[in-house]
């Protein structure tokens, strides 16, 4: 069941939303922008539920026609953007699905309601046919944008929308999921809360890969031998690691936590505060060798990576760089 009710965190922009609806004042235009796995989707599906529940109030009521049409995916009145290639969103699909659609009045709802799932991947030309919608909608209709990179969006779009971003989910809020609804135990569950870095989404992916151990296992063994791996060697490592459900994103941050430990342990001498605890020797071993500045040039190159793989710049090129940067700063 999908209500404001079942989400973890983002309570600033669950209170934005009921308040709206309270006043009568919803948008016709709202930009959600937050990274993968951060709560966008789920907190959109509470919200087109509320707008269409047939009783009208600031939670769905979970029993009327609409709600139970939103449960199953069917509610006519709230479309979902599809599109054929995976990497761009044309401005055919645009316009079929919801400039030729939009001057359809609402099936049986109060609203029409149109969400475009990954909206960065639209193309100049779908941004500007879809800026003409957004400047002079229907009374009825809301458009709804979800982005994991807001910058790719035109600045005529972003000045017509109300953008929200979603902020990162509270440690123990994470933890207590991960513990009393995943019933993990507390040494997996800590792990898997510091990898999300307050991304609930994140931390589930992890938390429920069959592959836990194996990708740990994995990132480790890769950390271990760094120093007496070349980069070609490296990134080929990271190819083969990247058959599991995780992204190698997701494999950079777990990257990032090993790094964040060695900083840890340079700065309180205190191994019970690893993330990585069974390997104390090994970060022990080479804390020794890097310094402060050393760690965060490679925490910074490792950040910079992501936001190059999310930019889809040449793969072998991004890990060289990041590569690169961890061993002239050994």
């Amino acid at each position: 069941m999908i209500d404001f009710t079942e989400i973890i965190g983002h309570e600033d922009i669950i209170r934005h939303f009921k308040s709206s609806i309270e006043m009568g004042k919803i948008s016709q235009s709202y930009i959600i922008n937050g990274e993968t796995g951060s709560g966008k989707k789920t907190l959109t599906r509470a919200l087109v539920k509320t707008l269409q529940c047939e009783e009208g109030g600031t939670e769905p009521c979970n029993k009327c026609k609409s709600c139970i049409q939103c449960e199953s995916g069917n509610q006519p009145d709230i479309i979902w953007l599809t599109h054929d290639k995976p990497n761009v969103i044309s401005v055919e699909e645009v316009r079929e699905q919801i400039n030729k659609d939009i001057d359809i009045r609402p099936y049986s709802s109060r609203y029409k309601i149109y969400v475009v799932d990954d909206s960065h991947l639209m193309n100049t030309q779908a941004q500007n046919a879809l800026l003409k919608t957004i400047e002079e909608p229907p009374a009825y209709a809301i458009i709804i944008l979800l982005t994991n990179n807001i910058s790719k969006l035109l600045p005529t779009i972003l000045s017509r929308c109300i953008v929200l971003n979603v902020k990162p989910v509270r440690e123990r809020d994470v933890l207590d999921y991960l513990v009393n609804e995943l019933k993990l135990d507390k040494k997996k569950a800590d792990f898997c809360m510091d990898f999300a870095q307050g991304n609930l989404g994140k931390a589930i992916r992890l938390a429920t890969s069959e592959e836990y151990g194996e990708i740990k296992e994995d990132v480790v063994t890769l950390l271990r031998r760094i120093d007496e791996l070349s980069a070609e060697d490296i990134v080929y490592a990271l190819k083969n690691m990247n058959h599991h459900k995780l992204k190698i994103s997701d494999y950079i941050d777990m990257m990032m936590m090993w790094y964040r430990d060695i900083l840890m342990l340079k700065v309180t001498n205190n191994p019970g505060r690893l993330m990585f605890k069974e390997y104390y020797s090994d970060i022990k071993k080479q804390s020794v060798h890097i310094s402060y500045e050393g760690i965060e040039n490679v925490l910074k190159a490792m950040d910079k990576a992501k936001i190059r793989l999310e930019a889809n710049v040449n793969f072998d090129i991004v890990l060289e760089l990041m590569l690169l940067t961890m061993k002239e700063n050994r």
